[in-house]
């Protein structure tokens, strides 16, 4: 099984709306705070490829993207699919 991973900040609402969308899916995911963490955002800009911008959103070993990516996926339909094996 996979896994969910957000990298995010508190005052972001970005973040706070992608959240806020796998919430309303009934699925764990696992937020790494880099505001709280700053440590992590070398990570975070490594594992998504240059990414730098908040949130960074990986379902599985797949990077996602940001919060619009997210949005699209669920505006596309897709996102239930790639969440179904997801623990």
């Amino acid at each position: 099984m996979s896994s969910i991973v957000v990298y995010s900040k508190a005052y972001c609402p970005f973040c706070v709306r992608a959240k806020a969308l796998l919430d309303s899916k009934g699925v764990n995911y696992k937020e790494f705070d880099i505001g709280q963490q700053p440590e992590l955002r070398d990570e975070m800009i490594a594992k998504a490829n240059g990414g730098y911008t908040v949130p960074q959103i990986f379902i599985g070993e797949q990077h996602i993207g940001g919060c619009d990516d997210l949005m699209a996926l669920e505006r596309q339909s897709k996102l239930d699919d790639m969440l179904k094996n997801i623990e």
